[in-house]
Formats: structure tokens, C-alpha cells, sequence
């Protein structure tokens, strides 16, 4: 997972986090103050409209500042298919929902997120956020 150090206004104090996945999406809410996550329930929509409406509901429900997509890598660093379709997705609630949205190295999350939390696909959106909110200055 990635430390790079965001460039993120001050004003932005509250997070909502998606783990992109094709037949579940990871939900969690944090905020700046005390940088940690609380998972939401997962979104169980398959297909890219009903995905995007389900988020968009999350959206509407917890009117975050702005938004945080995992987006995934090879081990190595490499691109591959969920790369893109994590973007793509990112792209899309950008427009949607008229937030600002960060994309995160998610590298490593599910597993990291499946040990702590009851639901491993909400677990791991918590384990995108944390690591989001780390990186911000204090």
C-alpha cells in the first residue's frame, strides 16, 4: 500500500470509502479528526447502473465531504483489469455525485481487511480509508 502524502483541503473532515468489486463493493465513513473507519455495509449489486446507484444512495445517506476508491495493483506495482475497472468506477462517482474523489493504493487490503472485520469487503474499505487518512498532514 502506498504513503504518499495526499494534497487534500483541510476543510474535507469526512470520508466514505468503496472497495470496488464486481459482485461486492466495501463500504466504510471515517473522518479526519480521528482518522479511523467504521465499515458500512457492503453493496451486493452486480452490473455498473446498480452499483452506481447503490453508491450514489451511500452518498446521499452520509453526505460526505468527499469520496475514496481502492484501487488495486499486481504486487509488483503492475496494472491489471480491476485497475481499470477501479478507476473507471472512481471516474464515474466523481461525475454522479459532484464529490472530490481519491483514489488509494489498496494493494493488500482485502486480506488485511478480512482479519479484523466480520464482513472482509467492508473490513477492507476501512483498511483504504485508514490508510487514506494516515497520509494526511495533521
Amino acid at each position: 500500500m502506498s504513503t504518499e502524502v495526499l494534497d487534500v483541503p483541510s476543510n474535507q473532515q469526512t470520508f466514505l470509502a468503496f472497495d470496488f468489486g464486481l459482485k461486492r463493493t466495501g463500504v466504510a465513513v471515517g473522518n479526519r479528526l480521528t482518522r479511523t473507519a467504521t465499515p458500512q455495509p457492503t453493496i451486493r449489486s452486480e452490473g455498473n447502473d446498480a452499483r452506481l446507484a447503490a453508491a450514489a444512495l451511500r452518498v446521499k445517506e452520509w453526505q460526505p465531504d468527499a469520496l475514496v476508491v481502492g484501487v488495486p495493483f499486481h504486487p509488483d506495482g503492475a496494472s491489471h483489469e480491476n485497475t481499470a475497472r477501479a478507476r473507471k468506477f472512481a471516474r464515474q462517482l466523481r461525475a454522479r455525485c459532484n464529490l472530490p474523489v481519491y483514489e488509494v493504493d489498496e494493494r493488500y487490503s482485502t486480506v488485511a481487511g478480512g482479519s479484523e472485520y466480520a464482513d472482509a469487503d467492508a473490513g477492507a474499505a476501512c483498511v483504504i480509508l485508514e490508510q487514506f487518512l494516515r497520509s494526511l498532514p495533521p
